[in-house]
């Protein structure tokens, strides 16, 4: 989106060298020989960049559960573009129905605690565990499984470890191919609210496989 939105204002690529991803971190690289940066907060502080001038409108931009990510070169914070995941309009509506029948709803996402407190009071989720990276997803659906059985829903790679662990794996059909491998269920559109007509599929298939054992036996 980032470089959809650069080619678009027509601004010049550069040559890019010593690429490097950090998970749930951002992104590093060498700009015509300048150390670049491209993250979230977390990471420019821990590079010892100062962000003090963005900050207020980068806070007004994450409560309004927008992401903050800034662009760093040479050792100086250039800026920030606020990015976001477009809440589908029937993903309250697939909360409530998960709600109405007995189940508890988690989001867990990298994002901070302050855009997915924003999520939570948009789509009415009863929990949100923020800033989590990739590799914790796993260790916070194992401990969730503990309290008793858990779902997973996710589309991404950094999903699949996750998805794996959880009792049952769902993922979203327009998700990448190893999650959709890791799972147990595959929602074949990208609408949520297939995810509680599973469930639902799933309670009616036991209760029915019940009744005729018991049939059966009677």
């Amino acid at each position: 989106a980032v470089s959809r939105f650069a080619q678009a204002q027509n601004i010049v690529a550069y040559e890019v060298d010593n690429f490097e991803e950090l998970a749930g971190k951002g992104l590093h690289a060498q700009v015509e020989g300048k150390p670049a940066s491209v993250g979230n907060a977390r990471f420019m502080r821990e590079q010892g960049l100062s962000i003090t001038q963005f900050e207020g409108s980068a806070q007004a931009c994450t409560d309004e559960g927008k992401t903050p990510l800034f662009f760093s070169l040479d050792s100086r914070v250039l800026g920030f573009v606020a990015v976001a995941d477009e809440v589908k309009p029937t993903s309250a509506q697939a909360i409530q129905s998960l709600r109405s029948a007995g189940i508890s709803t988690v989001m867990l996402t990298g994002d901070n605690s302050r855009s997915a407190a924003a999520i939570q009071k948009k789509v009415g989720l009863d929990e949100v565990i923020a800033e989590v990276l990739p590799q914790d997803k796993e260790r916070v659906v194992r401990r969730l499984s503990e309290k008793g059985a858990a779902a997973m829903v996710g589309d991404g790679i950094n999903d699949a470890p996750a998805l794996a662990r959880a009792d049952v794996g769902i993922a979203i059909g327009a998700g990448t191919d190893i999650a959709i491998e890791s799972a147990d269920v595959v929602i074949q559109t990208d609408q949520p609210s297939k995810v509680a007509t599973a469930i639902s599929i799933g309670r009616a298939t036991r209760r029915i496989v019940k009744q005729n054992i018991a049939g059966a036996i009677g």
